[in-house]
């Protein structure tokens, strides 16, 4: 009897430790994606297993809304895990035959600007699954905040099958031809997996150019990363 109350010890102990390696130093990351689910079945099961990876570390989600495509598969994987999910829409995109039925929080903005700017602002980090015009352009946003020196959050690339490899390429281009710098590059971590990408993230410590060390942002709002006054909804 007392060996199996050790044994029951033993596993308490070895269950706290888990927790314990699984702790984030992240609250909420946004995650940028695809509207659409993509024509590969491995970018969606990407988008299911980054969700779990954000259970599994107790993080929630940030998101620009809706249920479709991988933006909806990432964000049920979070609320079916039991985290706190937030959707940023714009007005015009509030219809659901946009955006199909929204699970957790939903805030609606004025326009596509606010609504990158209210991601940013509740956001830790930021990762990128698969996507198209949409995705690129918050990532790209997000990179040039971070050389500017305007926030100092890890950026990350999911590069599911290599779907980022030609963009990284372009990068590491402008980095030889002489237009980004070295330092610059090094915002941008990028792995294959969710759990690898997640641990990567974790680790990150960012770097600044001399130059941008001398900028002083006074206020964050001059970007509009606060956004102003929104409606706030909540989904089952």
């Amino acid at each position: 009897r007392e060996r199996e109350r050790e044994r029951e010890r033993e596993r308490e102990r070895e269950r706290l430790r888990e927790m314990e390696e699984t702790k984030s130093r992240f609250n909420r990351i946004c995650v940028f994606c695809g509207s659409s689910s993509g024509k590969k079945a491995s970018y969606q099961e990407a988008a299911v297993e980054l969700g779990k990876e954000l259970v599994e570390r107790r993080i929630d989600l940030v998101y620009g809304g809706g249920s479709v495509g991988l933006m909806g598969l990432v964000s049920q994987a979070v609320h079916d895990g039991g985290r706190h999910v937030l959707g940023v829409i714009p007005r015009t995109l509030m219809p659901r035959e946009l955006t199909g039925e929204t699970v957790g929080e939903v805030r609606t903005v004025s326009d596509m600007h606010q609504r990158k700017a209210e991601m940013a602002r509740q956001a830790d980090a930021f990762i990128a699954l698969p996507g198209g015009y949409g995705t690129l352009e918050e990532l790209l946003e997000v990179i040039t905040w971070a050389q500017l020196g305007i926030h100092r959050k890890p950026v990350g690339l999911l590069n599911v099958d290599g779907f980022y490899n030609s963009l990284l390429s372009f990068i590491d281009k402008a980095v030889d031809e002489g237009f980004i710098s070295t330092t610059a590059r090094q915002i941008i971590v990028s792995a294959p997996t969710a759990k690898q990408l997640v641990r990567q993230l974790e680790e990150y410590v960012p770097e600044q150019d001399e130059i941008t060390s001398k900028l002083v942002w006074e206020e964050v709002d001059r970007i509009n990363y606060v956004s102003e006054p929104r409606d706030v909804l909540a989904f089952d």
